[in-house]
């Protein structure tokens, strides 16, 4: 049954990197947005388990998880605006 994870992972990520790839610059902005929505979904869950880990092990492999999504969702915010911005009018 692990190796089916294993493959299932690997096949995503070829399958990631191929949808990817195809996308035009300019569907770049709306694409990162909807991958913002998703991370922050994925560090709400990602929170839920954090709060039912017993171990200290799981805590902290937990806790790393939650610090690496939230980086995720704000970096990932942080460039949709700064792309936003290039697209606005100079004032005069």
């Amino acid at each position: 049954m692990d190796s089916n994870i294993i493959f299932i992972f690997i096949l995503a990520i070829f399958v990631g990197i191929e949808v990817i790839s195809k996308v035009p610059s300019m569907l770049h902005t709306p694409l990162m947005s909807g991958t913002n929505a998703i991370h922050g979904i994925i560090l709400f869950g990602g929170i839920l388990v954090l709060a039912d880990a017993a171990t200290l092990p799981e805590q902290a492999l937990g806790f790393i998880a939650v610090v690496f999504g939230s980086a995720n969702v704000f970096g990932g915010f942080m460039v949709t605006d700064r792309m936003l911005q290039m697209f606005k009018k100079a004032k005069k």
